[in-house]
């Protein structure tokens, strides 16, 4: 094979897929198209909760127009980090609506369902013979921090291959490295690795690659000297400077990206403008890896919340705001050791304050003029839900109250959004593994399952 061509329909499952846009790039004869459905970008609490972030009917309505892109073209389809985190449970939701898809579509499909959820025992195991290592700035872990977790393990092209080569049409993931959802096909077809891996970190996030993202599609032909970008959709259009600086991005280091089997390197990559819209890129290289590792992602459950949401716009207390949410915040826990008996380690406060410093923290370079209002988030992290109410219950009354210096007699000083203005949040979930696995095979760790779905019906079986 000479030339391979492939679609990224998506840059996340949930988010929309152009229908249009999709159908014009059919016309070019696509070998496969993927996409992919989940990231890290929405928080812990989708691997924590094992509810995914996007809504069933966002989900359903770009499946749908995938998997008939993919049927009408008879290419396979790859669907990567299914339901956001990609555990059991988020592929096992995506499952059920591929099904119902298939079935009112009426599209016969074989699907490789690669399951990706961590047993503990395994890690644990793993752990113990000193085949976990972290990567820096890792959180310390022991055998109580992987039992009380969910935890996945970010597949590479292997296992996607793997599926593949038992002759499925649909390729349904568990958590996935971005890249690999377009690497996997062309590696297997014997393109270089170091473009294959190049091209999908470009063409994973879908148009962002473009230099003003909107609706649309990216095209990628692969060659086995170059490859070129090519944004379709209107108005859509790449530049070296928009590709290149897509590929940089979201990396500790811009020119290195480690994968399972290797890092690839940037370094010597060129960009080219092609036509008006297109880009072609060269001169990766790739360095295979002594020993393969898997990703670990883990999170767990970091108590319950319930949230005051109110503003200030008193000009002495914004003159003073730190002194005076400390003079709150010790207020209550005073109180709350005084009323309830439970001291500060039994939960924990946290202070948001918006207009000032909420987004950068510390790191606000501009803090010098008080603003003339702020918005104030109150958050109560507690072990259970009952608490974390009743404290926020009783820190109401001294942020509504609190003295300022300046003022004399009775002071209000908030106004809450809310009434009552209590908060319940429910459970929170934080991550607390960032770390490798190293594996003795390169596919233990990931278990496939071929199902063969017609209309309504499916029926399994297992592929070791």
């Amino acid at each position: 094979m000479d030339e391979i061509r492939f679609i990224a329909a998506s840059g996340s499952l949930g988010s929309g897929v152009h229908e249009p846009s999709l159908r014009e790039a059919l016309t070019h004869r696509p070998h496969f198209i993927a996409a992919d459905a989940g990231t890290t970008d929405a928080g812990p609490a989708a691997l924590g909760s094992g509810v995914p972030a996007y809504s069933r009917v966002s989900v359903r309505s770009d499946l749908a127009r995938v998997l008939a892109a993919g049927h009408a073209a008879g290419v396979p389809v790859i669907i990567g980090s299914a339901g956001t985190a990609g555990a059991d449970a988020h592929v096992d939701w995506t499952l059920a609506i591929l099904r119902e898809v298939c079935a009112e579509l009426r599209l016969p499909r074989t699907v490789g369902v690669l399951r990706c959820e961590q047993s503990p025992d395994y890690l644990a195991g793993l752990l113990a013979a000193g085949r976990i290592r972290p990567i820096e700035p890792a959180p310390a872990i022991d055998e109580a921090t992987i039992r009380r977790s969910r935890v996945v393990g970010m597949m590479g092209v292997e296992p996607i291959q793997h599926a593949l080569r038992a002759g499925v049409d649909v390729v349904l993931a568990g958590r996935s490295s971005d890249s690999a959802l377009y690497a996997a096909i062309p590696i297997a077809e014997g393109f270089p690795e170091a473009l294959a891996w190049m091209v999908g970190k470009i063409v994973e996030c879908n148009t962002m690659a473009c230099v003003t993202s909107g609706p649309g599609v990216l095209l990628a032909t692969m060659r086995h000297d170059s490859a070129l970008i090519t944004p379709v959709g209107p108005g859509l259009r790449c530049t070296p400077q928009s590709v290149a600086a897509h590929t940089l991005y979201e990396n500790a280091d811009p020119y290195l990206f480690h994968e399972s089997s290797g890092v690839l390197e940037l370094q010597k990559a060129a960009y080219e403008a092609e036509g008006e819209v297109s880009v072609r890129i060269s001169g990766p290289t790739f360095t295979r890896s002594d020993a393969y590792s898997v990703k670990l992602e883990g999170a767990e459950l970091a108590g319950y919340s319930t949230v005051l949401i109110g503003g200030i716009r008193d000009p002495f207390i914004l003159a003073r705001l730190d002194d005076w949410l400390a003079g709150v915040l010790g207020h209550i826990r005073k109180s709350v050791k005084a009323v309830l008996g439970v001291g500060p380690d039994g939960y924990a406060l946290a202070v948001h304050a918006y207009g000032r410093d909420a987004v950068m923290g510390a790191a606000e370079p501009e803090r010098g003029a008080p603003p003339r209002e702020v918005g104030i988030v109150f958050e109560v992290l507690a072990p259970d839900q009952h608490l974390a109410t009743e404290i926020a219950k009783a820190s109401r009354q001294p942020f509504l109250h609190f003295p300022v210096p300046g003022w004399s007699g009775a002071i209000s000083t908030i106004a809450y959004l809310h009434n009552p203005p209590q908060l319940e949040r429910g459970p929170v979930y934080r991550f607390n593994l960032h770390h490798v696995a190293l594996p003795e095979t390169e596919l233990e760790m990931f278990r496939l399952e071929v199902l063969h779905v017609d209309g309504a019906v499916a029926v399994g079986s297992s592929v070791g």
